[in-house]
This record gives C-alpha cells, structure tokens and sequence, in this order.
C-alpha cells in the first residue's frame, strides 16, 4: 500500500464518509483553499492509479468510490509510525501521549480494562 499524500488522505477521508462521489461533491467537502476542479480530478486520478481508489462511468463523467477501507489503512498508517518513531514499541506511544497529557488517567484505565477483558476472551 503506496503512502498518501496530505491532500490524497484529505480526499480519501471525504470518499469514506460519502461512500460514492462525484468530484463536484469531493471538492464541496474539502477544506479552504479548494483546489481547482481540474487538479481535484488528477489528485483521484493518482488515486486510482495507486489502488485507492475505482469509478463508475456516467456519460463522460465518472464517480468515484475507495476501494480500501478506511480501517486497513488506519491500520497500515499506525504500524508504519509506530515501527518507525517508536522503535515498535506500544508502551512507547501510550508513554508518549501520557508525557504530553494527550491520555488521561481515566482513559488509560478503559485502556487496561479493554487488554485484560481481551486476554479473558
């Protein structure tokens, strides 16, 4: 799976919203400055071309629609930052977002109770 650009994962996160869309409905839902119509169709086109993205043909105009879901690239995203700035490391991140009290205290015990129901399981 070929890493996204920050305006490709912009767009991938509003066609796993809408499910299906043509690039007039993309462009609407894309934050300020929109990019031109013309560079919001070649931006889908690089998609398509990387395996995110597929079109259903209407006329002369297509819709678009990802073919990879939103959780097997969140998926492959953490493992990528994990491996690569947290020495693999889950203790790491969880250590990181304490140090920077992005976690609270509450959330880390949901966080424990979720990993020892899990193993109960």
């Amino acid at each position: 799976m070929e890493k996204l650009t920050n305006k490709e994962e912009e767009l991938m996160k509003i066609l796993w919203d809408l499910e299906k869309a043509f690039v007039k409905e993309i462009a609407s839902k894309m934050s300020n400055p929109k990019p031109h119509y013309n560079t919001l169709s070649t931006v889908i086109r690089k998609l398509e071309d990387k395996g995110y993205v597929n079109h259903e043909t209407f006329g002369n105009t297509h819709r678009y629609y990802p073919i990879i879901k939103k959780a097997e690239y969140r998926k492959k995203f953490m493992s990528n930052a994990i491996e690569s700035y947290f020495e693999n490391s889950y203790k790491n991140v969880v250590s990181f977002f304490a140090k920077n009290e992005k976690i609270s205290i509450e959330e880390l015990k949901e966080v424990i109770e979720q990993i020892e129901k899990n193993k109960k399981n």
